[in-house]
């Protein structure tokens, strides 16, 4: 498994932890890295870091985004990893230019069928695909 992706598993389930728990602090992350999840290669956890970080400081900005086109879906009523991928993906297409969007959406769907239902891929990649073109259009 690549570095990245190896790094977005991670991230997602850190994730998934915080949001079941709602325990944002820097300790509980902290803590799933010492307790949890060992040996780790350096890189892999500073992007995963990177990635948590970031959806914790834009998670407003990203779940308003996320719910205007997941049309007749509210947020909290999505499976929490359907969630997470979705607040991963679109943190990346709103503030990681340095990762293209096609490789932050295909990353979104193997997520998704890996970590989720069936038709997850297909949920996540609408999702995605919309947010993508009206970023694009933006810039």
């Amino acid at each position: 498994m690549r570095r990245r992706t190896k790094a977005r598993h991670l991230a997602l389930q850190i994730l998934y932890q915080i949001d079941i728990t709602q325990d944002k602090s820097p300790v509980s992350v902290d803590d799933l890295w010492d307790n949890q999840i060992r040996g780790v290669d350096s890189s892999v956890k500073q992007f995963a870091l990177e990635l948590i970080e970031g959806i914790q400081k834009h998670c407003e900005i990203i779940d308003r985004k996320i719910a205007q086109y997941a049309k007749n879906w509210e947020l909290k009523r999505m499976a929490v990893v359907d969630r997470n991928i979705l607040r991963q993906a679109c943190f990346e297409l709103l503030y990681r230019p340095d990762i293209p969007p096609k490789v932050t959406i295909n990353e979104a769907i193997e997520l998704a069928k890996c970590f989720s239902g069936i038709e997850a891929g297909k949920f996540v990649n609408g999702i995605l695909d919309k947010i993508r073109e009206d970023i694009a259009k933006s810039d």
